[in-house]
């Protein structure tokens, strides 16, 4: 079994492998694969998407002549940006978390 860790993007679900692949292979696919959903706010996963979208904002956003050159800008990129100890600031809480996932908190 394959576990697949996705956001909650609506287009994450089986049923894009229907439209990608013939069926039979799509159901060959579905079949070994397990999904697993995070949180649709404060997730892991919003906090990478977060950080490359800055990456390619700051970093990426003009032409680069070779992978060479890609990857000296991005090293340089990360650690200016690790030095400034550059973080996501969230405004979900505890409290915003157990309304919005009541059901999986019970009182």
């Amino acid at each position: 079994m394959i576990r697949v860790v996705l956001d909650n993007l609506n287009t994450h679900t089986p049923a894009t492998l229907y439209q990608t692949f013939p069926p039979g292979e799509a159901r060959r696919l579905t079949r070994k694969l397990e999904f697993h959903y995070t949180p649709k706010h404060g997730s892991w996963l919003n906090m990478v998407e977060i950080e490359f979208s800055i990456l390619a904002r700051q970093c990426l956003n003009w032409r680069l002549p070779d992978i060479e050159r890609v990857c000296r800008e991005v090293e340089a990129w990360a650690e200016r940006r690790n030095a400034m100890r550059a973080a996501v600031d969230w405004h979900f809480t505890t409290t915003d978390v157990r309304r919005k996932l009541r059901r999986l908190y019970p009182q």
